[in-house]
């Protein structure tokens, strides 16, 4: 793990020179052309700064009009995710199952099994806990959605945004519940249900199947549903914390992709069409990018 850590900071090291000496690095004079080929060097570079700065502030502009909605967006798609008859039921049922796992000593049996029987030790473990956790999923969709609206893509933005906010919701809701429930898990530490991992981890693959399909959203759900059993296998979650995160996660995921997600035909995105060179005209375009 320590030669995996070190092997990574020595890429970013790497990584950071390389735009330091790309940033710093200065057109070369051409001594035959003189001052006009200095003065071609000056307006390009100044050229090229102007536009680093108008993808910053396209960025920024973005972020904070995005940032600004944020709020009304979380409490609208919670009520709709909350007040969803289905939704309201699944979470219900999940809830009784936990309660009942929990009173009949199911989830200590569960828990003792997994303590004479650990099967993720070291890297793997380890890999599993930072590849499921929340800092890991909000540091990824933040990376996608920066990327997009520095290319203007305002496709990729609204999913990387819509992600951030089914993160957002589950991660409040996971952290209210373990404050009122606030009780231990299996290796002694608090606030053990639901599992953070979990939801966090349940509501990505949830958004990408709604995005995506089953293409991506099955290897997705089989990644979350390792995360779960990683929970288990460590001593980190009782059972019923992971029946509940997955719930937690699947509901808020599908529900929030769903309501947001542009509708597709065979891939296409679906856009109206208004004309009137002949006459009015009305239509839709199918747009896919490639």
């Amino acid at each position: 793990m320590r030669a995996c850590c070190w092997n990574g900071c020595r890429l970013w090291v790497v990584f950071i020179c390389l735009i330091l000496a790309a940033g710093c690095a200065k057109p070369v004079r051409d001594k035959s052309s003189g001052a006009s080929a200095l003065g071609v060097a000056e307006i390009s570079n100044g050229s090229n700064q102007a536009n680093n700065l108008s993808e910053t502030s396209r960025f920024f502009e973005s972020a904070i009009a995005d940032f600004a909605n944020w709020p009304d967006r979380i409490i609208q798609d919670s009520k709709d995710i909350f007040l969803k008859e289905d939704n309201f039921i699944a979470l219900m049922l999940a809830g009784g199952a936990s309660i009942a796992m929990h009173q009949s000593n199911a989830d200590k049996n569960i828990a003792g099994h997994f303590e004479r029987h650990r099967v993720l030790r070291g890297f793997p473990d380890e890999s599993l806990n930072i590849i499921g956790s929340p800092g890991t999923h909000f540091a990824i969709t933040g990376l996608w959605y920066g990327l997009s609206a520095e290319n203007q893509d305002e496709f990729n933005k609204e999913r990387a945004w819509t992600m951030i906010t089914a993160l957002a919701v589950t991660g409040l809701t996971t952290v209210g519940l373990k404050g009122i429930r606030d009780n231990d898990t299996p290796n002694g530490k608090r606030w053990a249900w639901p599992s953070g991992h979990t939801a966090s981890s349940f509501t990505v693959a949830s958004v990408l199947d709604e995005f995506y399909g089953p293409e991506v959203g099955i290897p997705a759900y089989a990644l979350a549903s390792l995360i779960g059993w990683r929970m288990m296998d460590t001593g980190d979650h009782w059972a019923s914390d992971v029946v509940f995160g997955a719930t937690l996660g699947w509901v808020v995921g599908h529900t929030i992709a769903g309501k947001h997600k542009d509708l597709e035909l065979a891939g296409f995105k679906v856009l109206p069409c208004m004309a009137s060179n002949s006459g009015p005209v009305m239509g839709v375009n199918l747009v896919k990018q490639f």
